[in-house]
């Protein structure tokens, strides 16, 4: 971090001017102490620095506790009466503080030789302004830094004690966990207000100022220190402000004599900071990259707002000057709220009156009297004119939702209701026409408006209006302003939403650049953009590093709002998809039912928020085969969503469609799911188009219902329609295009297209095998669906290599009672039984069998059914007719009852002519009924 800085200044504190002198020699002067000297409780380790009445020391204490601290000493030799009592105040006005961003005081007392100290807390940390420059902070993360040093000071002049000498030596700045904390140090000249810090408090002689030259306030200067209060410490927290701003003093008093310094004191007005960056040259290039810009984009930071709070707390006349420093911090508090700083702008009057001011030997009597009456007039016209203007403003505003939800005229409706989507439009339509004299009013109203529309799923009318919100902002507020950069980021989301993943991706990569930049990496408005990059990488199954990025935003978010906040909430959503991709289940589950619980409680189980963590948490059950709970979470979740987004909201068709993925999986309610496919799939083509995510979806869905019901050449057009889409919008790569290619090769193997079906589906694993995780449940369903293609092409030695991969992989991440992996065992069993090796695949079934024997799940219990009727197929295959019987039985004992499958089903065709497969049907049919 550079070199250590202790908590006391060691530069001269009653002088205007003076440098440090640094302890090069290892031998102490004669009067000095020696290192390894014992003072009290602590032992002397080496010099910090020696101010005018004193010198610092690192120093050690060993008990009772071991630290290092700071100790001051009066220098040998200037023990005055004077210097003592300044010496004094300075401990009694650390004494009286106790704040973060004041260095404590711990012990005093005298050395041997009668020389008073003081310990003080030990800072290890630099100057305000060093330390800024060399992390290169930016002018946000500066700015907080001075919101903490204010928030000091106030503590201090709570106390009654101006510190009358503030500058960046007296504020270091050292990190805590990785986070910068400044701390005031050095009260050598410290005033008290209310009461005497000291019965000597006697710190200047008249006419002698006391101060840095370059940070005292003009009062300060003028009247030797004594005619000061609380504003004199606000213009010295000014000049800091101005140096960290620009990295220059407002003034230059290098080789200036005194008389002129008071002069230019008294009557020279600080330059606005924005204007050291108006003309480019090496020191302000220079300033700009150490505040991580450029230097066009630092000019258009500074000037306004900034350049406005830096001159009011420089204002000569203190009566002008901000009162108190928590008056200068909450201005720049609103700046960095995006709210309006009390600081803009001083009148016409008070501008002119300072003109007057500076130039009043040159006027005559007559020309003042002319020219305040034409000011004061001027003002008047100016006054009532922003008065107006606001006024038409608010009028015009007021006009404008009057008139969006004025009910249209019978002969215009066209029935007894009007729609939310009729008035946006029909709003959305005006606000060109309308507000076209008043760009502010439009832009707002426009993000307003595209939200809403974003919250109702129509993407591309909310993008229409970003785009102009954009521009507006762009060409009115700059590029890199955070109102500019808010829509930016709104753009990507919408974009994503619209299906364009790639586009959204490098929209939202450069806007959480600039935030960064801008407004600091753990501002809301940054964490919020990088969530949303979040969700992109989720679809794209970069799930590892979307777990770190949204652990990041959970720790940030948490630590500056509380765990509970919505922020985080919604990161922790984010989290939870990241960790079941990596397959990773009991941790997902965990999540989302924390998650849930917070949401139910703190947002409701209505709001928006909520309902799309229970759509998530009943996917993943679906994913896991868990389709009773699935069902029920979704059900629940779309009879809320037609109560409260509405039957035609994007949102709400998607969970019908995820509904029916849920119960297409039972044959007898296949019916049901193809009704909510269609259904959804009207809605998603009507409202966000056919090359949505949404719609895709629903057709995807609906194509694997007819393929069950072997309606294969309306799945197969259906399924080429989705690959098209998605290979056009996604690429080759995208998880949802793989899904596709997989989906339409299951399709053309049903239509015993074997070589095709084969290609595709190698293409599909290929693809898997260099993009996704080696055990991905997406990899190992095109290994299964190889090894069953492979099996009807008579290749069961190959097919088997697959089968037991994808079997292994889902053994291991899905389960054993998970329908992918029954569906894996089943086809490595059938791949054994073909190639001799029955015995195996019996010890296969059986072994699985008893493993799900204890569990009473419904997927368990179904699992166990459809393992012992698959086992008396392969011992049919194998010759093992009263094995294959025993099976059988085992199977309906179980709860099998699917008679008409078992009288059709060729591989018990061998079976029918003995007596025993009239009982097991009997037996079913009791079962049945």
């Amino acid at each position: 971090m550079g070199t250590d800085q202790s908590a006391a200044n060691p530069q001269p504190q009653d002088e205007l001017a003076g440098s440090s002198t640094a302890f090069a020699e290892p031998n102490p002067l004669p009067g000095h102490p020696a290192a390894g000297t014992i003072v009290g409780l602590y032992q002397l380790v080496r010099p910090i620095g020696e101010g005018g009445m004193g010198e610092v020391w690192l120093a050690e204490q060993k008990e009772p506790v071991r630290r290092r601290v700071a100790i001051k000493l009066i220098k040998a030799g200037m023990d005055t009466r004077e210097v003592i009592a300044r010496f004094e105040s300075e401990r009694q006005a650390l004494a009286l503080m106790n704040h973060p961003s004041i260095a404590k005081v711990f012990d005093a007392g005298s050395t041997a030789e009668g020389r008073p100290y003081f310990v003080m807390e030990y800072v290890a940390g630099m100057p305000i302004t060093a330390y800024c420059d060399r992390h290169r902070l930016t002018t946000r993360q500066r700015l907080k830094l001075l919101v903490a040093v204010c928030e000091g000071v106030q503590h201090a002049h709570q106390k009654a004690i101006i510190h009358r000498d503030l500058k960046p030596s007296n504020i270091l700045v050292s990190e805590v966990d990785g986070k910068p904390i400044p701390q005031i140090i050095d009260f050598g000249v410290a005033k008290a207000i209310a009461h005497r810090l000291h019965d000597g408090s006697v710190y200047t002689q008249v006419g002698s100022p006391v101060g840095t030259l370059g940070y005292i306030s003009p009062e300060q200067a003028d009247s030797g220190g004594e005619d000061i209060d609380t504003r004199s410490d606000v213009y010295s927290l000014g000049v800091v402000l101005y140096e960290l701003l620009c990295g220059t003093l407002p003034f230059d008093f290098r080789k200036v004599a005194w008389h002129e310094v008071l002069l230019r004191l008294r009557e020279e007005d600080a330059p606005s900071p924005s204007t050291r960056f108006r003309v480019p040259g090496e020191n302000s290039a220079f300033a700009a990259k150490n505040r991580g810009t450029e230097l066009d984009s630092l000019f258009g930071l500074l000037h306004g707002d900034l350049d406005a709070i830096t001159l009011r707390a420089l204002e000569k006349d203190r009566g002008r000057r901000y009162s108190t420093p928590m008056e200068l911090a909450a201005d720049i508090s609103r700046y960095l709220n995006n709210q309006a700083v009390l600081a803009r702008s001083p009148s016409a009057v008070y501008r002119a009156g300072k003109y007057i001011r500076r130039h009043r030997l040159g006027v005559t009597l007559v020309t003042l009297l002319v020219l305040l009456g034409v000011i004061f007039a001027l003002a008047q016209t100016i006054e009532l004119r922003s008065i107006r203007r606001e006024r038409d403003r608010a009028d015009r505003i007021s006009d404008f939702l009057t008139n969006m939800f004025r009910l249209p005229a019978p002969s215009e409706a066209r029935g007894n209701t009007v729609t939310v989507r009729e008035i946006l439009d029909r709003s959305s339509d005006e606000i060109e026409r309308g507000l076209d004299r008043d760009p502010v009013v439009r832009s707002q109203l426009m993000m307003v408006m595209a939200r809403t529309y974003e919250n109702l799923g129509l993407f591309s009318r909310a993008h229409a209006l970003l785009e102009r919100v954009v521009q507006d902002r762009a060409e009115r507020l700059g590029a890199n302003n955070p109102m500019t950069l808010e829509a930016r980021s709104l753009m990507g989301w919408v974009v994503f939403r619209q299906g364009r993943d790639s586009e959204a991706e490098s929209l939202l990569r450069a806007t959480i650049d600039d935030q960064t930049r801008v407004l600091g990496s753990d501002d809301p408005a940054t964490l919020e953009s990088r969530d949303r990059l979040a969700r992109i990488l989720l679809r794209q199954a970069h799930y590892d590093q979307v777990e770190k990025l949204e652990r990041d935003l959970i720790d940030i978010s948490g630590r500056r709002q509380g765990p509970n906040n919505p922020q985080a909430l919604q990161f922790m959503g984010g989290l939870a998809i990241a960790l079941a991709g990596q397959n990773r289940f009991a941790e997902a589950e965990k999540e989302y039912r924390e998650l849930l619980d917070r949401e139910r409680s703190g947002l409701g189980p209505d709001h928006p928020d909520t309902l799309a963590t229970v759509h998530d948490l009943a996917s993943f059950y679906l994913n896991q085969g868990n389709y009773e709970e699935a069902e029920k979470l979704y059900r629940e979740n779309l009879e809320i969503e037609k109560r409260i987004l509405g039957p035609e909201h994007p949102d709400t068709a998607n969970s019908m469609t995820s509904l029916a993925n849920t119960i297409r999986f039972s044959d007898n309610r296949r019916a049901e799911a193809e009704g909510l496919y269609r259904k959804s799939l009207e809605i998603e083509r009507r409202v966000v188009g056919a090359d949505h995510s949404y719609t895709t979806g629903a057709e995807e869905g609906l194509a694997n219902l007819l393929s069950d019901e072997q309606r294969y050449p309306e799945a197969e057009a259906l399924l080429r329609q989705v690959f098209s889409v998605r290979q056009r919008l996604l690429g080759s790569e995208h998880t949802d295009t793989l899904l596709s290619q997989y989906n339409l090769a299951t399709v053309l193997k049903h239509e015993e297209r074997y070589a095709e079906a084969e290609a595709l589906t190698r293409s599909t694993l290929q693809t898997q095998e260099r993009v996704l995780d080696a055990n991905d449940p997406d990899t190992s369903a095109s290994r299964s669906l190889l090894a069953d293609i492979l099996l009807r092409e008579q290749r069961p030695e190959e097919a088997e290599y697959f089968a037991r991969r994808a079997f292994n992989a889902q053994l291991r991440t899905l389960g054993q009672k998970h329908q992918d992996t029954l569906e894996s065992l089943g086809l490595l069993g059938d791949a054994l039984t073909r190639t001799g090796r029955y015995d195996d695949a019996k010890k296969l079934y059986t072994d699985s069998i008893g493993g799900m024997a204890a569990d009473q799940s419904y997927a368990a219990r179904e699992g166990v059914v459809d393992l012992w009727y698959d086992l008396a197929c392969l011992a049919v295959r194998s010759g093992h007719r009263d094995e294959a019987f025993a099976y059988l039985g085992h199977a309906v004992d179980s709860g099998y009852n699917n008679v008409p499958y078992m009288r059709s089903d060729n591989a018990l065709k061998s079976l029918r002519s003995d007596p025993r497969f009239n009982k097991v049907v009997a037996r079913a049919t009791t079962t049945r009924r």
